[in-house]
């Protein structure tokens, strides 16, 4: 019996069990099929929000929908980080842990996740509730204010787009000849003048502006007799005279005595219509008038009036105001001019029409008379500060275009850089100098872009008035004419403009000016295609100083340098049109000179905005807004990120590319991975002239950029809002705790640890560090960060490192890339298992643990460390002072890591031969891969390894000491090659396994280097970077980059953009042959070891910069680049290196 009772207590306890943990797994299910469908839920409410936001814009007037804005905004953020908590739940079991005591387990992911969706689905919820809340009471209160009339535009006017166009393209044409409406009325001719006012879009300010010049006190001397008349309709003659006579009468008498003139006037009205009408026959025959006319609306009327009103050629003048473009220009009559007077709006426009001479000097297109006198007095007035090489450049296209089928040369950059006035000098000095083109003109684009409005002002310019598009054609084929079209900004114009007026007869040169990479590309070819960039610090400061002595020759500022004086002119970016603006600014100033300087730069964009003495910059800020503001959606991210890095930092690609993946802007899509899509958006940012690049030509990668100092000013001045950049730095205070997304700590800052622990953590999705380390930097708040960067951080431990592990387990993003202190990798590693990208790059980290081979999603590694090998061999060897690269060892069972696309430098001697060869093998995503330790016994097997892995783009070889031939009688996998680095080599070039075509960059270390690689080398077809390390050189010391066939040079090396040469020999003579190296745009010399005997510099044409290393002597710097005085595109010589490579 007691054994029944046991185990049927046995059993009930048992069975309670199984009830209860079947409970718990079903309440685990439950909850986890609750977090899909909430997801799924707050997915479609975070599409919704993203949409009107899209919608939404900076112009919004109602405030209730700014700050609906403001809040959806925030929640959008919060829901993306709920769905980024989501996704990286553990998929593994936990049911367990809930039949432990709560006191005893901390809350489960899943549960937290589950309460904060809760929560979210609330405040969503609340947010559209009080919105539709507010929005009907302010529709309410809106209902019952009085109606508000507006005045709408009056339907457009058959050809008032064109005339506008013509009016505006005229104006600017004249560049300030034209002053106002009395000047013109003023002056001295005989004949009567008629003018005619036209509003283009309304009425809207005519009347104001007629006004002003009817009352001037100029007009009110020089013209006794004045009148103005509202035409009436019917028009009555007896009416106009009456009015006419009325205001003569008290015009003339307010002269003698304007207390009795309105009785004198009604005294003179009062006489019979028959001696009025005598009266004002008389007048008209013999005084000097002026009459202004309102509202005429017919040709009939005004046919009307002239019967009044004959030309007695006494310098008399008629004012007219109408809307009908037709009226008035055909009361002005042929051959007219017309202005743009004032401008209100894009479509309403206040313009002046009037006939000046048939003939005017000014109007000739031949380079003489009064358009040489404005020409020379613009060239006396605008010096060229910092543009001799961009203008040889544009002197050399011009060359090239004279060829049939190469027409075209195009110039672009951001607004503001300068690239209309680059272009006029090119221009006025081809007037001077030249005598290659008969005819120039100078057009504007119109926009809205109309053609037949464009070519009658190209026709202005080029002096014809017949049909314009049929003459401008005719014009370009019969004359060789220089003609600059300006603000092109769009294809589909180009493609208007080429149709009508270009044909391959024609001699004439176009030079289009745009501020887009795609337009200047899309309407001539790479060689004629000119792109004017910021100017460099030195030109900055020279265009800043001649600035102000232009406006002031005795201001002090045009002398004086401080930091703050610096800083501010460092903060325009090298724009032009910012400098000059800042300049003119200054330049008056005497004791407020500084204080003013003080208040520009520490409020720079916000006096740029809102100083009424800086309009000149309104187009440039417009461009700012609609390329900041306004980009695509996937681009718009990328830009307010670049605020993390502090301006003049010079930043990695490789480095914002993969930040940018790991914090979601790039993302994997149909037809590429997340990295292409990242490399097309930097190279978007690169055409929009964000960055400054730290190289010599934009076909070539260079590793390092800036962002632009003035576009990085306006990104933060428009960020404040977003709140997704916080920075710690020097004088930086901190009111109120911070909830920025995106942590920046600065080397000035002082590293104040109460100050820092006030803040919060627990929405940052990133946190950078520049300068000193400290161990408080990480909190256990910081669940959500995705990027930790430290790179060359100082003071960062092994310890640092381990608890960075521990508590940021969503990281993404790791790099410590320079932090020397680092010696090991902590075996917890495994733990994070969202990481994408490790760069251990220059840190003492030898070895990879073994961890690493749970991180599936691991798609980047860097690391291994640059060492000099003084110790290794004797201290006369060359290869003392060469830098060596030490690879990592990595484990067994890397090649789990499928994702992996990056992978290096791994040292293959150290990670076992077998192992890592087979390890190798799997890793089939391979695009880049960095390896040192090869030998002549794993040398075959590495290049067996990875021969058939197709997506390898890039491949860095470092052979060991004494191994220098173990690749010579191995065939090289090169058919999908773009960039190869071989360090270590003897005399011999491993053989390709096929001809090759796509590889772009190589550099070589070699013993030596015979002729016959040479001619190797000169025949790769796609070669654009070529750098080159030889310890001797045979032929008596010579190198030669040129290739003969039965006594003729060939085309070499033909698109090799930069080369860099080191050699150990005491002097190496190198030649260049005449049709070799024709792209050539960067020469480095390193003189550590060597001296050059340079011969065929000439023969290097596009040769831009050319970069001396191993020396600080500036004495042989200005020694080589006299050498260099007659090279066509007189290049720059520097001393100084650029930064490291990636």
């Amino acid at each position: 019996m007691a054994d029944r009772l046991a185990v049927g207590l046995a059993k009930s306890v048992v069975v309670g069990a199984i009830t209860k943990v079947q409970s718990v797994i079903e309440e685990d299910a439950k909850l986890r099929e609750k977090v899909k469908r909430d997801l799924v839920s707050i997915t479609l409410e975070f599409e919704m929000m993203q949409s009107f936001l899209d919608d939404a814009n900076e112009e919004m007037k109602s405030k209730v929908v700014r700050t609906w804005v403001k809040h959806i905004r925030q929640l959008a953020y919060d829901v993306e980080d709920c769905v980024e908590n989501v996704v990286q739940l553990d998929d593994k079991p936990v049911f367990w842990r809930r039949l432990l005591p709560s006191c005893m387990v901390e809350p489960l992911q899943l549960d937290q996740a589950v309460e904060e969706i809760e929560q979210l689905k609330g405040r969503v919820e609340e947010v559209n509730n009080c919105y539709r809340r507010y929005n009907l009471i302010n529709e309410s209160v809106g209902s019952s204010k009085p109606a508000v009339v507006i005045h709408q535009p009056q339907p457009p006017v058959p050809g008032a787009s064109d005339m506008l166009c013509k009016a505006r393209d005229a104006t600017q044409r004249r560049q300030g000849t034209f002053g106002d409406l009395t000047r013109l009325i003023s002056k001295e001719d005989n004949k009567l003048q008629v003018i005619s006012l036209w509003g283009s879009a309304s009425d809207h300010g005519t009347t104001s502006i007629i006004r002003e010049t009817f009352t001037h006190s100029e007009i009110c001397q020089d013209f006794t007799y004045r009148a103005w008349v509202k035409l009436m309709h019917p028009f009555s003659p007896y009416g106009f005279i009456r009015s006419l006579m009325a205001q003569f009468y008290a015009n003339s008498c307010k002269e003698e005595n304007a207390a009795t003139a309105g009785m004198h006037v009604l005294m003179k009205m009062e006489a019979a219509q028959a001696h009025l009408f005598n009266e004002f026959k008389q007048l008209i025959l013999e005084k000097k008038y002026l009459i202004v006319l309102e509202g005429l609306s017919t040709m009939v009327d005004w046919d009307t009036i002239r019967t009044f009103l004959p030309d007695k050629k006494n310098g008399s003048c008629i004012i007219l105001s109408t809307q009908e473009p037709e009226i008035a220009s055909l009361c002005v009559g042929h051959f007219y001019d017309i202005l743009e007077f004032k401008k209100f709006s894009d479509d309403h426009s206040v313009c002046v029409l009037f006939k000046e001479p048939p003939v005017d000097e000014a109007r000739q297109s031949s380079p003489s008379g009064k358009k040489m006198k404005d020409a020379e007095q613009w060239m006396e007035d605008n010096l060229l500060v910092g543009r001799e090489s961009q203008i040889n450049e544009l002197r050399r296209c011009l060359a090239g275009a004279r060829f049939p089928n190469s027409q075209v040369v195009s110039v672009w950059g951001m607004a503001g850089i300068g690239k209309s006035h680059l272009i006029r000098y090119l221009y006025f000095n081809r007037m001077f100098h030249t005598k290659q083109f008969q005819k120039y003109s100078w057009v504007d684009v119109p926009h809205p872009f109309n053609l037949r409005g464009f070519s009658r002002s190209l026709l202005l310019d080029l002096f014809s008035e017949e049909d314009p598009i049929k003459q401008c054609r005719e014009l370009l084929e019969q004359y060789q004419c220089l003609v600059v079209i300006d603000n092109l900004r769009s294809k589909e114009e180009w493609d208007l403009i080429q149709a009508a007026l270009l044909s391959r007869r024609s001699s004439s040169v176009i030079i289009v000016i745009t501020t887009e990479a795609s337009i200047a590309s899309y309407c001539t070819n790479i060689e004629a295609n000119v792109n004017v960039r910021c100017l460099d610090d030195d030109a900055a400061f020279d265009l800043f100083r001649q600035e102000v002595l232009k406006m002031n020759p005795t201001s002090p500022l045009a002398h004086y340098r401080n930091m703050e004086l610096d800083d501010l002119i460092l903060k325009c970016g090298g724009i032009p049109t910012v400098i000059a603006a800042i300049a003119g600014l200054l330049a008056p100033l005497t004791v407020t000179g500084m204080d003013t300087v003080y208040s520009l730069h520490s409020r720079f964009m916000h006096h740029l905005e809102n100083n009424p003495e800086l309009d000149g910059l309104q187009d440039l800020l417009r461009w700012m807004h609609s390329i900041i503001l306004n980009p695509p959606d996937f681009l718009k991210p990328c830009i307010f990120y670049l605020s993390i890095f502090p301006r003049g930092c010079y930043i990695r690609r490789r480095r914002l590319l993969r930040r940018w993946i790991a914090e979601g802007y790039s993302k994997e899509s149909v037809d590429r991975n997340a990295e292409e899509n990242a490399e097309s958006f930097f190279s978007e940012l690169v055409q929009l002239s964000i960055f400054k690049q730290l190289g010599t030509s934009a076909s070539t990668r260079v590793g390092f950029y800036q962002v632009n100092s003035f576009i990085r000013a306006y990104i933060i001045s428009r960020s404040t809002e977003e709140n997704l950049v916080f920075e710690l730095a020097a004088g930086r205070a901190l009111n109120t705790p911070s909830r920025g997304r995106h942590l920046v700590i600065l080397e000035n800052w002082d590293r104040d640890r109460i100050l820092y622990e006030r803040m919060h953590f627990s929405r940052l999705w990133s946190l950078t560090v520049f300068g000193k380390w400290e161990s408080f930097f990480i909190s256990k708040t910081m669940k959500l960060l995705r990027v930790l960067d430290l790179e060359d951080a100082q003071g960062v431990t092994d310890n640092d490192l381990h608890m960075m592990v521990k508590l940021l387990r969503h990281l993404k993003f790791l790099s410590l890339r320079g932090c020397h202190e680092i010696c090991h990798l902590p075996r917890s590693l495994g733990e994070l298992r969202q990481l994408q990208t490790l760069d251990v790059r220059q840190t003492s980290i030898v070895t990879i643990p073994v961890s690493i081979t749970e991180l599936q999603k691991l798609q980047y590694i860097r690391a291994g460390l640059t060492i000099h090998v003084a110790s290794a061999v004797p201290s006369n060897s060359w290869f003392c002072r060469r830098p060596h690269l030490v690879g990592v060892k990595v484990p067994s069972g890397i090649g789990k890591l499928t994702a992996l696309h990056t992978l290096g430098v791994i040292d293959v001697a150290a990670s076992g031969r077998v192992a890592i060869i087979k390890e190798l093998r799997k890793l089939t995503q391979l695009r880049k891969l960095g390896a040192s330790g090869i030998n002549k016994y794993n040398g075959k097997g590495f290049i067996t390894a990875i021969s058939a892995h197709v997506h390898l783009e890039s491949l860095s070889v470092h052979l060991d000491q004494d191994n220098k031939g173990c690749l010579d009688d191995i065939s090289l996998p090169w058919e999908n090659l773009q960039s190869l680095k071989l360090y270590g080599l003897g005399d011999k070039l491993p053989q390709p396994r096929s001809q090759f075509t796509r590889l772009r960059k190589l550099a070589l270390e070699m013993d030596t280097l015979m002729q016959n690689d040479i001619d190797f080398l000169a025949n790769l077809p796609e070669l654009c970077i070529l750098r080159l390390r030889v310890k001797q050189q045979l032929q008596g010391g010579r190198l030669h980059f040129y290739a003969e066939m039965s006594g003729e040079q060939l085309d070499t090396f033909e698109k090799v953009k930069i080369l860099e040469i080191a050699c150990c020999t005491s002097e190496l003579h190198v030649t260049f042959g005449s049709k070799s190296m024709q792209n050539l745009e960067l020469l480095t010399l390193d003189y550590t070891s060597a001296s050059y005997q340079l011969a065929g510099l000439k023969n290097l044409f596009e040769l831009k910069h050319v970069l001396l290393k191993g020396t600080n002597d500036e004495a042989f710097r200005a020694e080589f680049a006299s050498h260099l005085a007659s090279h066509p595109r007189q290049p720059v010589v520097k001393l100084e290196a650029l930064p490291r490579s990636s």
